[in-house]
């Protein structure tokens, strides 16, 4: 309050000054000069000083004013224009002659008229208690060392560090040190935020302060007017969004936008075109839509074949949700409220072009109603969800999900796995397949609750997601046959050997002998875990597969046909690389749907009116249903982690032809760029690896068999695995369908 009295004094003899000026001088000119200078003082004692005075003390100043802009835009005393409000705090400045104009250091030339130069000024940033006034140079100093150059800067703004006593400070922290004035004016350093008014002690915390609000896109303010950053538009197969720069991040923004997941997207897409193919038209829900891309792109391309629903619990997001909307030309139908569907919005009633928006959580709006696609992309893991999207949705329909918590699923957080899934996990060569495996365990849990089974019709695992898709078979039976297809690995952890556990509640003598290799005969100690519950089922279906890659050559998709073609390859386990997509069409049931795919026999057709057609069809499903089962084997071989030290392995794909050669079934994963997919054993795998491999000296030039000295056991080995071969070939002579390879996907 010192400060304030000092300036109030400084203005009663600037006001005798000017009157002595008036009446020396003309009273037109010099008069309205002495008015405006008046203006500002006013200006500078109520906002500079911060100090509340008197409607009665300032009317005889503004008595004097007239109303006109101040000349004194930018350079004013507390930089207060038409673009700034003028309740910003005095320690928030542009430039330091802001801040030296605040304390009136002014140089003697330009103000000869003031005889204030050579007086003692105090600083307006600190209280008298802490600074007591002193002369100009002195105050210069004070102000650039121990305000300015410690200040924090934001949008050519700087808040300097105040010391006047408007920080609270708790009198308990530091006892009775708080009642002495000179203790409650050190105490009482801090930082004013530029945005939110706060007051900050440490200038580190005052930076990380500013950093947050940046990241929540928070930029606007009551002291200045900074404008929003500008959303800049996303196009993604033909659809436009507005995103916000840190769309990125997505515990700072309200706009999540990731454009790794296209692929994603891309997939979840092809399968809802093929749902859309068996009916029309379909409900599909997006649960999480952030920018509503993918339902704005399932609306844009089926048009009348789905009523896309796009759900968000965050009000930021349903806005943005809705003006994205609108830049791609669609009508938005707005519910806001619980069980209320109401709220229109948009021009004319309601047609194909109408997506509705509500805002609400995921869980509730899967409870209050039905859906035939469900699609949950939540961030981390998805099972909080299940329970409620398997419980309305209808039959024959589908649910996909991504999970995107890849660390404790692919074992890096064993704990968090086990506490989400409860599924006890250790890192493996085919850690991507457990962490499809587990996920498809768990949704087989949840909809095995609500009565209903599950057909697996794609699921897929890369770097940053894994995407499951699962048909719903509604029935206890069904519910029943999927639940007994979660089982527990054993896991062999010195060669790598794995296979499933064998049904039964029978406590078996030794745990070890489902497992092929007998590493547990020759090392000494446990040598194998177990694993699980997994799920031992197929990952693939065939001619789904086949109807979306259809799909994805129909609407342009080039990023998931690589991907999809791969796919039908591992489904089949076959090395086969070229791909017809037209072909002959047959029926083919598949969990009750009939479909179209190439891969079907004169059985499979239905013959309608005979009870004979009806026996074929159900051969056909009893037999297409055992391929499915066996449709290609379990989990996946690294060639490089079973590389032999010394030699040089073959090329991937030589290596495919030989293992396919010696009679097995192989093929390539999406899993892992070098992994193999067979249903020979581990032991045989090595066998005919070592047996194509050359040595090192020879500079790996010549690919074939190989005889080191004292290899006589590989090559018997090497003998054993020919036997394999001749026996499949005198199966497939008696059973032709043993091994049944598409006419169309045929190799070059």
């Amino acid at each position: 309050m010192a400060a304030a009295e000092a300036a109030l004094q400084w203005l009663n003899e600037q006001k005798e000054n000017e009157e002595k000026q008036d009446e020396n001088h003309n009273h037109d000119g010099a008069g309205e000069a002495a008015a405006l200078n008046g203006g500002v003082v006013s200006e500078k004692v109520k906002n500079s000083l911060d100090v509340k005075i008197s409607k009665s003390e300032l009317e005889s100043e503004e008595k004097g004013t007239k109303e006109e802009p101040t000349r004194e835009s930018e350079s004013s005393i507390l930089d207060a224009s038409a673009h700034y409000p003028r309740d910003k705090h005095i320690s928030i400045q542009r430039h330091l002659a802001d801040l030296e104009k605040l304390a009136d250091l002014r140089e003697v030339s330009h103000n000869t008229h003031l005889c204030v130069t050579d007086k003692k000024k105090p600083c307006p940033l600190c209280p008298e208690e802490k600074f007591k006034a002193c002369y100009s140079h002195k105050l210069r100093r004070h102000l650039q060392n121990l305000h300015w150059k410690v200040s924090v800067e934001f949008k050519g703004y700087r808040m300097c560090i105040c010391h006047l006593p408007c920080h609270p400070v708790k009198p308990n922290l530091f006892g009775d040190q708080c009642r002495v004035p000179q203790g409650l004016s050190k105490l009482g350093a801090h930082y004013h935020c530029i945005i939110c008014a706060a007051t900050i002690a440490r200038r580190t915390d005052m930076v990380g302060h500013i950093t947050r609000h940046v990241n929540k896109g928070e930029t606007e303010s009551r002291f200045i007017t900074v404008r929003a950053p500008a959303s800049e538009v996303v196009k993604e197969s033909a659809t436009d969004v507005q995103v916000l720069p840190n769309h990125s991040t997505p515990q700072k923004t309200d706009s999540y936008f990731n454009p790794k997941m296209k692929l994603n997207r891309q997939l979840i897409f092809c399968a809802l075109a093929v749902l859309a193919e068996e009916r029309k038209p379909i409900e599909c829900l997006d649960a999480f839509g952030a920018t509503g891309i993918m339902g704005l792109q399932w609306a844009k391309h089926l048009r009348s074949s789905v009523k896309v629903t796009i759900n968000d619990c965050n009000e930021k997001s349903v806005a943005i949700i809705k003006e994205n909307c609108h830049l791609n030309k669609m009508k938005v139908k707005l519910n806001l409220k619980e069980g209320d569907n109401d709220g229109t919005v948009g021009d004319g009633e309601e047609n194909t072009d109408t997506i509705e928006v509500t805002k609400m959580d995921a869980n509730v709006i899967m409870h209050l109603r039905s859906f035939d696609f469900i699609h949950l992309d939540p961030f981390g893991t998805s099972v909080n969800y299940l329970d409620s999207a398997f419980r309305n949705v209808r039959n024959l329909g589908i649910v996909s999900l991504t999970s995107t918590d890849v660390s404790s699923l692919y074992a890096k957080a064993q704990h968090v796995a086990l506490r989400h899934y409860g599924c006890t996990i250790v890192r493996t060569e085919y850690y991507r397949e457990l962490a499809a495996r587990i996920v498809l365990a768990a949704v087989t849990r949840a909809a095995a609750r609500c009565n209903k089974g599950i057909e697996v019709l794609l699921a897929v695992a890369l770097e940053h997601f894994v995407l499951v898709v699962v048909r719903v078979l509604r029935g206890p039976s069904n519910a029943d046959n999927s639940a007994k297809k979660i089982q527990y690995l054993i896991h062999c952890q010195w060669c790598e050997e794995r296979i499933f556990q064998k049904e039964g509640n029978m406590v078996e003598e030794n745990p070890y002998q489902p497992l092929p290799c007998d590493c547990h005969g020759s090392m000494p100690g446990r040598t194998a875990v177990l694993l699980g519950p997994l799920w031992s089922g197929s990952l693939f279906n065939t001619g789904f597969l086949r109807r979306m890659l259809l799909e994805a050559v129909q609407y342009g998709l080039d990023e998931a046909q690589p991907l999809l073609k791969t796919l039908v390859c591992e489904a089949e386990c076959t090395t086969s690389k070229r791909f017809s997509t037209h072909g002959d069409e047959n029926k083919q049931e598949e969990c009750g749907v009939y479909i179209k795919t190439s891969n079907t026999s004169a059985e499979s057709c239905v013959v309608p009116g005979k009870r004979k057609g009806e026996e074929l069809r159900g051969k056909a499903a009893k037999r297409q249903r055992a391929e499915h089962s066996a449709e290609h084997p379990a989990f996946y071989y690294n060639v490089h982690r079973h590389s032999i030290r010394g030699m040089n392995m073959p090329k991937l794909n030589k290596f495919l032809n030989y293992l396919s050669e010696a009679g097995y079934r192989v093929s390539r994963t999406h899993f892992d760029p070098m992994g193999v997919r067979t249903n020979a054993p581990l032991a045989q795998f090595k066998t005919v690896l070592m047996k194509y491999s050359t040595p090192t000296y020879t500079g790996g030039q010549t690919e074939g068999p190989v005889h080191l000295p004292g290899e006589d056991h590989g090559g018997g080995e090497a003998a054993a695995a020919a036997d394999p071969k001749e026996e499949d070939a005198e199966f497939s002579e008696d059973d032709p369908c043993a091994e049944s390879h598409p006419a169309h996907c045929a190799a070059d």
